[in-house]
Protein backbone atom coordinates (compact mmCIF):
# COMPACT_ATOMS: atom_id res chain seq x y z
CA UNK A 1 0.00 0.00 0.00
CA UNK A 2 1.42 3.53 -0.38
CA UNK A 3 1.45 6.13 2.50
CA UNK A 4 0.64 9.33 1.54
CA UNK A 5 -0.76 9.08 -2.01
CA UNK A 6 -3.45 11.48 -3.54
CA UNK A 7 -6.35 10.03 -1.70
CA UNK A 8 -4.82 9.76 1.53
CA UNK A 9 -3.49 13.74 0.95
CA UNK A 10 -6.94 14.98 0.40
CA UNK A 11 -8.40 13.18 2.95
CA UNK A 12 -6.70 15.33 4.87
CA UNK A 13 -7.99 18.44 3.02
CA UNK A 14 -4.77 18.73 1.32
CA UNK A 15 -4.02 20.00 -2.44
CA UNK A 16 -7.86 20.54 -3.73
CA UNK A 17 -10.71 22.71 -2.76
CA UNK A 18 -13.30 20.95 -1.71
CA UNK A 19 -16.23 19.98 -3.88
CA UNK A 20 -14.57 22.39 -6.81
CA UNK A 21 -11.37 20.00 -7.65
CA UNK A 22 -9.55 23.48 -8.33
CA UNK A 23 -6.27 23.41 -6.98
CA UNK A 24 -6.14 25.27 -3.14
CA UNK A 25 -4.58 28.55 -3.24
CA UNK A 26 -0.96 27.69 -1.12
CA UNK A 27 -1.72 29.36 2.45
CA UNK A 28 0.34 32.39 3.49
CA UNK A 29 2.82 30.59 5.41
CA UNK A 30 3.92 28.38 3.49
CA UNK A 31 4.95 30.97 0.77
CA UNK A 32 8.71 31.75 0.96
CA UNK A 33 9.59 35.06 2.82
CA UNK A 34 12.59 35.10 1.25
CA UNK A 35 10.77 35.74 -2.05
CA UNK A 36 9.25 39.04 -0.99
CA UNK A 37 10.11 42.15 -3.12
CA UNK A 38 8.37 44.89 -1.65
CA UNK A 39 10.03 45.99 1.59
CA UNK A 40 10.92 48.86 3.62
CA UNK A 41 14.87 48.02 3.91
CA UNK A 42 13.80 46.98 -0.05
CA UNK A 43 12.72 50.72 -0.67
CA UNK A 44 15.70 52.17 0.86
CA UNK A 45 18.35 50.16 -1.34
CA UNK A 46 16.33 51.12 -4.68
CA UNK A 47 16.02 54.97 -3.52
CA UNK A 48 19.57 54.44 -2.38
CA UNK A 49 20.71 53.18 -5.98
CA UNK A 50 18.15 56.18 -7.52
CA UNK A 51 20.30 58.64 -6.02
CA UNK A 52 23.88 57.57 -7.80
CA UNK A 53 22.62 59.73 -11.21
CA UNK A 54 22.32 62.67 -9.17
CA UNK A 55 25.46 62.15 -6.76
CA UNK A 56 27.98 62.26 -9.94
CA UNK A 57 26.02 65.42 -11.37
CA UNK A 58 26.99 66.94 -8.04
CA UNK A 59 30.40 66.08 -8.34
CA UNK A 60 31.21 65.92 -12.18
CA UNK A 61 28.68 69.00 -13.18
CA UNK A 62 29.17 71.93 -10.73
CA UNK A 63 32.68 71.23 -9.47
CA UNK A 64 31.86 73.88 -6.62
CA UNK A 65 32.25 73.86 -2.67
CA UNK A 66 28.60 73.85 -2.29
CA UNK A 67 28.07 70.76 -4.96
CA UNK A 68 30.87 69.13 -3.47
CA UNK A 69 29.04 69.68 0.03
CA UNK A 70 25.67 68.37 -1.44
CA UNK A 71 27.26 64.98 -2.92
CA UNK A 72 29.12 64.70 0.51
CA UNK A 73 25.43 64.97 2.45
CA UNK A 74 23.98 62.07 0.05
CA UNK A 75 27.13 59.95 0.31
CA UNK A 76 26.01 60.31 3.76
CA UNK A 77 22.58 60.01 3.76
CA UNK A 78 23.18 56.79 1.85
CA UNK A 79 25.98 54.86 4.39
CA UNK A 80 23.10 56.14 6.87
CA UNK A 81 20.07 54.13 4.84
CA UNK A 82 22.79 51.31 4.59
CA UNK A 83 23.01 51.32 8.07
CA UNK A 84 19.25 51.20 8.70
CA UNK A 85 18.21 49.06 6.37
CA UNK A 86 20.06 46.21 7.82
CA UNK A 87 18.67 46.79 11.25
CA UNK A 88 15.25 47.05 9.76
CA UNK A 89 15.36 44.11 7.88
CA UNK A 90 16.16 41.99 11.14
CA UNK A 91 14.12 43.59 13.38
CA UNK A 92 11.02 43.36 11.03
CA UNK A 93 12.45 39.88 9.95
CA UNK A 94 11.87 41.01 6.02
CA UNK A 95 15.24 39.76 4.85
CA UNK A 96 15.07 39.09 0.82
CA UNK A 97 16.60 37.47 -1.97
CA UNK A 98 16.27 40.92 -3.68
CA UNK A 99 17.57 42.55 -0.66
CA UNK A 100 20.51 40.49 -0.95
CA UNK A 101 21.36 41.67 -4.07
CA UNK A 102 20.28 45.24 -3.97
CA UNK A 103 21.92 46.14 -0.57
CA UNK A 104 25.65 45.22 -1.95
CA UNK A 105 25.05 46.44 -5.39
CA UNK A 106 23.82 50.02 -4.63
CA UNK A 107 26.95 50.12 -2.31
CA UNK A 108 29.20 49.07 -4.46
CA UNK A 109 27.74 51.41 -7.27
CA UNK A 110 28.33 54.49 -4.67
CA UNK A 111 31.69 53.35 -4.33
CA UNK A 112 32.83 52.82 -8.77
CA UNK A 113 30.59 55.89 -8.99
CA UNK A 114 32.52 58.05 -5.74
CA UNK A 115 36.48 56.71 -6.98
CA UNK A 116 35.83 56.96 -11.03
CA UNK A 117 34.44 60.56 -10.30
CA UNK A 118 37.27 61.18 -8.15
CA UNK A 119 39.75 59.96 -10.58
CA UNK A 120 38.64 62.33 -12.64
CA UNK A 121 39.25 64.59 -10.81
CA UNK A 122 42.26 64.05 -10.26
CA UNK A 123 41.97 63.91 -5.99
CA UNK A 124 42.77 60.42 -5.74
CA UNK A 125 44.92 58.12 -8.49
CA UNK A 126 44.08 55.61 -10.66
CA UNK A 127 46.14 52.55 -9.62
CA UNK A 128 44.06 53.01 -6.02
CA UNK A 129 40.98 52.72 -8.88
CA UNK A 130 42.19 49.87 -10.29
CA UNK A 131 42.86 47.73 -6.48
CA UNK A 132 39.09 48.47 -5.86
CA UNK A 133 38.08 47.40 -9.51
CA UNK A 134 40.45 44.37 -9.54
CA UNK A 135 38.80 43.36 -6.11
CA UNK A 136 34.95 43.37 -8.10
CA UNK A 137 36.48 41.45 -11.04
CA UNK A 138 37.74 38.75 -8.41
CA UNK A 139 34.60 38.74 -6.44
CA UNK A 140 32.35 38.76 -10.23
CA UNK A 141 34.21 35.28 -11.20
CA UNK A 142 33.87 33.71 -7.70
CA UNK A 143 30.01 34.26 -7.63
CA UNK A 144 29.74 33.26 -11.50
CA UNK A 145 31.45 29.56 -10.53
CA UNK A 146 29.03 29.29 -7.38
CA UNK A 147 26.06 30.29 -9.75
CA UNK A 148 26.86 27.84 -12.19
CA UNK A 149 27.16 25.36 -9.28
CA UNK A 150 23.49 26.44 -8.42
CA UNK A 151 24.68 28.23 -4.84
CA UNK A 152 23.27 31.51 -3.64
CA UNK A 153 25.25 34.55 -3.54
CA UNK A 154 27.53 34.77 0.27
CA UNK A 155 25.95 37.50 2.56
CA UNK A 156 27.81 40.34 2.99
CA UNK A 157 30.24 39.94 5.84
CA UNK A 158 31.01 42.42 9.15
CA UNK A 159 34.34 42.60 7.52
CA UNK A 160 32.67 43.70 3.92
CA UNK A 161 30.59 46.30 5.64
CA UNK A 162 33.15 47.92 7.61
CA UNK A 163 35.22 48.28 4.54
CA UNK A 164 32.30 49.35 2.57
CA UNK A 165 31.60 52.35 5.44
CA UNK A 166 35.45 53.27 5.46
CA UNK A 167 35.54 54.03 1.51
CA UNK A 168 32.17 55.70 1.65
CA UNK A 169 33.03 58.16 4.44
CA UNK A 170 36.69 57.93 2.90
CA UNK A 171 35.92 59.54 -0.18
CA UNK A 172 33.67 62.21 0.80
CA UNK A 173 36.46 63.57 3.06
CA UNK A 174 38.84 63.48 -0.10
CA UNK A 175 36.46 65.23 -2.26
CA UNK A 176 36.53 68.12 0.82
CA UNK A 177 39.72 68.07 1.15
CA UNK A 178 40.34 68.97 -2.10
CA UNK A 179 39.75 72.39 -1.37
CA UNK A 180 41.29 75.19 0.28
CA UNK A 181 41.41 75.51 4.56
CA UNK A 182 42.32 74.14 7.71
CA UNK A 183 39.50 72.16 7.55
CA UNK A 184 39.80 70.65 4.03
CA UNK A 185 43.52 69.89 5.03
CA UNK A 186 42.63 67.58 8.25
CA UNK A 187 39.32 66.12 5.95
CA UNK A 188 42.27 65.57 3.34
CA UNK A 189 44.39 63.22 6.24
CA UNK A 190 41.59 61.85 8.04
CA UNK A 191 40.10 60.77 4.35
CA UNK A 192 43.48 59.33 3.23
CA UNK A 193 43.62 56.73 6.34
CA UNK A 194 40.25 56.06 5.96
CA UNK A 195 40.67 54.82 2.32
CA UNK A 196 43.84 53.16 2.80
CA UNK A 197 42.11 51.18 5.89
CA UNK A 198 38.82 50.48 3.76
CA UNK A 199 40.83 49.07 1.00
CA UNK A 200 42.79 46.84 3.23
CA UNK A 201 39.67 45.40 4.66
CA UNK A 202 37.82 45.42 1.12
CA UNK A 203 40.59 42.88 0.61
CA UNK A 204 40.48 41.12 3.66
CA UNK A 205 36.83 40.75 3.04
CA UNK A 206 37.41 39.30 -0.30
CA UNK A 207 39.72 36.94 0.89
CA UNK A 208 36.91 35.40 3.74
CA UNK A 209 34.38 35.62 0.59
CA UNK A 210 37.12 33.22 -1.53
CA UNK A 211 37.91 30.74 1.48
CA UNK A 212 33.74 30.08 2.06
CA UNK A 213 33.18 29.95 -1.71
CA UNK A 214 36.06 26.97 -2.02
CA UNK A 215 34.56 25.74 1.00
CA UNK A 216 30.93 25.30 -1.15
CA UNK A 217 32.62 24.03 -4.00
CA UNK A 218 34.59 21.75 -2.11
CA UNK A 219 31.55 20.49 -0.30
CA UNK A 220 29.32 20.40 -3.44
CA UNK A 221 31.80 18.24 -5.24
CA UNK A 222 32.04 15.58 -1.84
CA UNK A 223 28.60 15.53 -2.12
CA UNK A 224 28.57 13.95 -5.82
CA UNK A 225 30.66 11.93 -5.11
CA UNK A 226 29.26 9.96 -2.59
CA UNK A 227 26.22 10.16 -4.72
CA UNK A 228 27.72 8.58 -8.29
CA UNK A 229 30.03 5.74 -5.71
Amino acid sequence: MHRGGPGHRHALGGDLTAGTGEPRAPAAAERDPQARIITIPNALSAARLAGVPFFLWLILGPRTTAGDTWAVILLFAAGASDWLDGKIARALNQQSRLGQVLDPAADRLYIVATIVALAVRAIIPWWLVGLLVARELVLAAALLVLRSRGWEPLQVSFVGKAATLNLLYAFPLLLLGSHQGIFAEVAKDVGWAMAIWGTALYWCAAGLYLVQAQRLLAAGEADEGDITA
